[in-house]
């Protein structure tokens, strides 16, 4: 009997740990759109939120060719996070919140129309936590050096022990992976909530240029929103925030993630050249 070669072996390992991960995935078919996703808890699966169509009905196909009308329970365009709920027992996959190292093998194990497919490439970049452009935390960078099909967004990404350690999902110009980590917090907020609660100040702002630095011009300002309790009027140069100057106005917006929401915060302005002082409650941004 011929010996297995380091080739056969790496072979039967992969499609070992693809045949033990396709149960749990699904394919997710939104009006024209399909996509992938997989079962995070029982009745419930993470999928690409970009992938999913803006209204109409969401069924998602199992690997038997079953089809099952599914609810969006919740989604999260800042970090490309959906949640959907379906009735069904299919058992539930387990994350790994290892983040994989740069150069290893990576597989994405995705479905086309409940068909399961495979994805073979390396993990090209492994990196620290970022914002995505949509304002999203991110826990870690890992972008993959794989070609995806849309309908293979959402896959599993698994490493090399055939750990899923993320969510594989369409970049610009690149794979890009939402890791475990990142899952596991926005799906718990959209279980429980259907969205992801995020700081409102309630105000529209423009960054201006100061003698001494940067500003935030108060543009205008939601009269319902804590700003406008606390006094704040549209006109009102914004120069400080619990006494540190004012770095810009996107440093101002990135201050305001879901922790946030229900803080107290000083704010500092000028009005006609004198400075006043604000406490400002945070609130949560409402939907629209």
């Amino acid at each position: 009997m011929t010996e297995p070669t380091i080739l056969s072996s790496l072979s039967s390992a992969l499609s070992e740990t693809i045949a033990r991960t396709a149960p749990a995935i699904v394919s997710v078919h939104s009006h024209r759109s399909r996509a992938t996703g997989f079962v995070w808890r029982p009745g419930l699966v993470v999928t690409a939120d970009e992938a999913l169509a803006d209204e109409g009905e969401v069924d998602i196909q199992l690997t038997d060719g079953t089809r099952k009308r599914s609810t969006i329970a919740g989604r999260d365009h800042t970090t490309d996070i959906a949640l959907l709920r379906f009735d069904g027992d299919l058992a539930p996959v387990k994350l790994s919140a290892d983040i994989p190292a740069l150069g290893s093998l990576a597989v994405v194990v995705a479905a086309d129309r409940g068909v399961p497919t495979a994805r073979l490439g390396i993990v090209s970049l492994s990196g620290a936590a970022w914002r995505s452009l949509r304002g999203g935390d991110i826990d870690a960078r890992i972008e993959l050096d794989v070609r995806l099909r849309r309908s293979q967004e959402g896959g599993l990404a698994l490493n090399a022990s055939g750990e899923p350690f993320g969510m594989a999902v369409l970049g610009p110009r690149r794979v890009l992976t939402i890791p475990s980590a990142t899952i596991a917090r926005v799906a718990e907020q959209l279980e429980a909530r259907g969205r992801v609660a995020r700081g409102y100040l309630g105000l529209g702002m423009q960054p201006i240029r100061l003698d001494d630095g940067i500003g935030a011009m108060v543009m205008n300002v939601d009269r319902n929103g804590p700003s406008a309790a606390a006094g704040i009027r549209q006109g009102d140069v914004i120069v400080a925030l619990n006494g540190e100057k004012l770095s810009g106005v996107r440093a101002l917006s990135r201050s305001l993630g879901p922790q946030s929401v229900g803080t107290v915060v000083d704010i500092t302005v000028h009005r006609g050249g004198e400075p006043l002082q604000f406490k400002v409650t945070i609130g949560e941004r409402p939907e629209t």
